[in-house]
């Protein structure tokens, strides 16, 4: 991957790029709905504003090749540390196998780090078998057993 990519807050423009990464996937295609509809662009407005909620974009060459979320939770634990939570990390299909993902977590660790986070922490689906050797291969540990509940 070309040293040309840039790590920047998302924009409202970048909302059709980014839904379009998170749909380009077997899970994604099942959940994803039209880049234009509106509930996105509520809810980026609402990330946006959360100092709490970070929407990254890789950028290269003014395209948009790369996308993750970072989430900063407060917590007692660890004597009252905040950790970051790293969710839907994409990579253009065109640009995927160049090493972006490895420097968007790093990016994302770095930035943690600066924060004065004590932990930096993600899920991946039980079926990205590629992705769980991707993030043991980057150092992180699969130390838990996750849980959900849909509620729609």
């Amino acid at each position: 991957m070309a040293d040309t990519v840039i790590f920047r807050l998302a924009t409202a423009e970048d909302v059709p790029a980014i839904v379009a990464m998170l749909a380009d996937d077997p899970l994604g295609a099942l959940r994803e709905g039209d880049p234009g509809d509106e509930r996105y662009l509520t809810a980026f407005a609402r990330i946006d504003a959360d100092p709490h909620d970070e929407l990254i974009v890789a950028e290269d060459d003014g395209k948009v090749v790369g996308t993750m979320q970072l989430t900063y939770l407060a917590g007692l634990s660890r004597l009252g540390a905040e950790r970051c939570q790293i969710e839907a990390v994409r990579v253009a299909a065109s640009t995927r196998g160049q090493g972006l993902g490895r420097r968007m977590i790093q990016w994302a660790v770095d930035r943690a780090r600066a924060r004065g986070c004590a932990m930096v922490q993600l899920t991946s689906d039980k079926s990205r078998v590629d992705a769980h050797r991707f993030y043991d291969s980057l150092g992180f540990a699969n130390s838990h057993e996750g849980f959900k509940l849909a509620l729609s």
